[in-house]
């Protein structure tokens, strides 16, 4: 389901994520991906086709399969680093200052893949509210596509997932979801191959509206 068919999905909260779907900070994940990636004799091109929505580790873990655990962890921290200081380019995916103010009395909850101070130094380069409700790399024990980020955080809203709905952009992120037993709405380019409930450019073809017993409506306009 695309955004050039009008509908309508349903829930009682929402889980976002954070990268490619509130803040398009592509420019430094490439600029930071591409740079390791060359520093460990891998093609960058092939890098970046894994690197969207996961943790780094779990990224290091699938391009460098032999490698000890251990080390991952250790670069993921340094890698970490180096992108929470680098904000050049960061900014709002259209439509998520909108969309976040009217999800200001609503339940829901930010499940992303970044640690707490990459989350903060991001949102705040786009100049985007930081929901009161965060499920961060530091509260999982297990990186998307694994469901916990979004379990746990319909837990801490306390709603059944099969009430929430999830916002993703990319394969890892939508699967994520799925596994968790969620609806997902798929937003920006990446999304769309990967078949979520609903697809949406970016946020601006969004509507948020409260039904008087509490449910939120996601209305999709063409």
């Amino acid at each position: 389901m695309t955004a050039t068919a009008p509908s309508t999905l349903t829930a009682t909260a929402l889980l976002l994520d954070m990268d490619g779907t509130l803040v398009n900070s592509d420019a430094v994940v490439e600029r930071c991906w591409r740079r390791w990636a060359v520093r460990h004799g891998l093609d960058p091109e092939a890098a970046l086709k894994v690197v969207h929505g996961r943790q780094g580790y779990a990224t290091m873990a699938a391009l460098l399969p032999d490698r000890p655990m251990e080390r991952n962890l250790a670069e993921n921290r340094e890698l970490l680093a180096e992108e929470t200081a680098d904000l050049d380019g960061v900014v709002a995916i259209p439509g998520a200052p909108e969309f976040l103010a009217a999800l200001a009395a609503l339940p829901h909850a930010l499940v992303t893949s970044a640690d707490a101070a990459l989350a903060r130094a991001r949102m705040g380069a786009a100049g985007l509210r930081m929901p009161a409700i965060r499920v961060t790399a530091e509260c999982v024990s297990a990186s998307k596509p694994d469901p916990e980020g979004f379990l746990k955080g319909a837990a801490e809203l306390g709603h059944a997932p099969a009430d929430c709905v999830v916002f993703e952009d990319s394969e890892a992120g939508i699967a994520a979801g799925r596994a968790a037993g969620m609806r997902v709405v798929g937003v920006g380019p990446r999304a769309a191959a990967f078949a979520p409930d609903v697809h949406i450019p970016d946020l601006t073809r969004l509507r948020v509206e409260t039904a008087p017993d509490g449910t939120v409506r996601l209305r999709v306009t063409p």
